[in-house]
């Protein structure tokens, strides 16, 4: 998920707390306390209620317990562990949301206060289970505000998803019930129902809903809830729970908001499972949501786990034998870096991606936003001016003319073309070097200073966050989506 500004500040305040006690030479009870004391500040000022954050330092305290570590051990790793341990406990409840059966309708009722992006989400569901193959509907039961009707009719269009509605009918449990009678004849599978929002708990709010739930009987009911909303969501999450059954949430606005880490704390304190968070205004800024994975990347650990299922989205099986082939003798042609670019693009914001790659997440941040697309789509542009010799071609570009060729057929300038030709170079260069050192050699360890420039190196953060990176990425082994033995993407556009 993209973590936005301000959430990320919060992972980058607990990184440091964690910096500042391994730089330590001497590992003691004072300063863990001193770590501990910067983690609960930074939960505090992410709005996360102080009975959550006492809880956390007990359990990590109970879980390090440094009388105990046998001499040898290495007790940063395992302070390390033990805080990332407590930081997935905060945000998981253990409670297994329901998932929808194949070739039977699944019945998805949203309920929420009004302005938390009910409707929209609703949109963004539908078009998540859409690209994972289901057959999904909207219904618009909501009948109070004005607008809902128009807003959720044109996204299921945008989407081209079937809509359901009534201009006419004010009874928001006879829409519902007709809409899911009619989808259900029609077989649809996801049969999702949007109902009216209030921005006060009041009474008619929950009998209509508790009306709803009755007459469409939801195989799961959703809870929406705005990521702003910080340490209150607790309240909220359990006055609703209270007057009908919700199975899971949904938070909103996670990228823009800095008490998104409150909001998560909370919820999960209700034990109701987090299923998705929204990440933007886009139809597909919808990401599921799993705690281990969440707390990797707010401490800059990266997401491999997430990485490799967005991969195999991206990659079909044959795409990746071919790539790997190529990989594994040490070619790397423009055409490839053209068609890695174009992969890239896939899988989503570069920021996104920066942050699920152990060591990278620090360039997330640079790339935040439109930017990193934007450079993107340059590279792939200077790219297709391209002639097929040239993209075909082992040897890199250096004929000023071809140079100012293509920055005109590009419409960029010529400084551009150059630095997509030295960064292709870089990648030649490293591609090569693991064709060299790593393949068909087990499990044996990649020298990064064999394989990355100076300046890769440098982008890295060093020599010795190149080398853990690459020992993170060699731990996913031969089944690295498209790289076989050689256990390392090497993407372009990192920079």
């Amino acid at each position: 998920m993209v973590l936005g500004d301000k959430l990320a500040g919060l992972g980058d305040r607990i990184s440091r707390a964690l910096a500042g006690m391994r730089s330590n030479t001497v590992i003691d009870e004072a300063v863990v306390d001193e770590m501990l004391k910067e983690i609960g500040n930074a939960l505090i000022a992410a709005d996360v209620a102080i009975g959550l954050v006492l809880g956390l330092r007990k359990d990590i305290k109970t879980a390090i317990n440094l009388p105990e570590i046998a001499s040898g051990l290495n007790k940063r790793k395992i302070i390390q562990q033990a805080v990332f341990d407590a930081l997935v406990k905060l945000l998981d409840p253990k409670t297994k949301p329901f998932k929808p059966v194949k070739a039977k309708p699944n019945v998805i009722m949203f309920v929420g206060l009004q302005g938390a992006g009910k409707t929209t989400t609703v949109s963004k569901l539908a078009y998540f289970y859409k690209k994972k193959g289901w057959k999904p509907c909207v219904v618009c039961a909501d009948t109070f505000r004005a607008g809902a009707f128009d807003q959720l009719k044109q996204n299921a269009a945008k989407i081209k998803v079937p809509f359901y509605g009534s201009y006419t009918e004010a009874d928001p449990v006879k829409v519902a019930q007709e809409g899911v009678a009619v989808f259900k004849k029609e077989n649809y599978d996801i049969i999702i129902v949007d109902t009216s929002g209030r921005h006060k708990q009041e009474e008619g709010l929950f009998d209509e809903m508790s009306q709803i739930s009755t007459a469409i009987q939801p195989n799961n009911i959703i809870f929406v809830m705005d990521g702003a909303i910080g340490s209150m969501a607790h309240a909220q999450a359990q006055a609703f729970k209270s007057k009908v059954a919700v199975g899971s949430v949904i938070i909103t606005k996670l990228d823009g908001h800095a008490k998104g880490g409150g909001t998560l704390s909370a919820v999960a304190a209700t034990n109701s499972p987090v299923i998705f968070v929204g990440t933007g205004e886009h139809m597909d800024d919808l990401e599921p949501f799993e705690a281990s994975s969440f707390v990797s990347r707010l401490l800059g650990m990266g997401d491999m786990k997430g990485m490799m299922t967005i991969f195999e989205e991206v990659l079909p099986k044959d795409k990746m034998k071919k790539k790997e082939a190529r990989l594994r003798e040490g070619k790397f042609t423009l055409r490839d870096m053209y068609e890695q670019l174009q992969d890239l693009q896939k899988m989503g914001p570069i920021n996104q991606v920066m942050e699920m790659i152990p060591g990278m997440s620090q360039l997330g941040p640079m790339l935040r936003g439109t930017q990193g697309n934007a450079k993107l789509k340059v590279m792939l542009n200077i790219l297709d001016s391209c002639t097929d010799d040239e993209l075909d071609s082992d040897q890199p570009l250096k004929d000023n003319s071809r140079i100012m060729r293509l920055a005109r057929g590009a419409g960029r300038h010529p400084r551009e073309v150059v630095e997509l030709v030295e960064q292709h170079k870089q990648f030649s260069h490293m591609i090569k070097g693991l064709s060299k050192q790593n393949l068909g050699r087990g499990n044996q360890a990649i020298d990064p200073k064999k394989i990355l420039t100076p300046q890769m190196m440098k982008q890295l953060g060093g020599a010795d966050n190149a080398a853990n990176l690459m020992k993170q990425l060699q731990k996913m082994g031969p089944n690295f989506p498209g790289l076989g033995n050689m256990k390392f993407p090497g993407m372009p556009g990192m920079q």
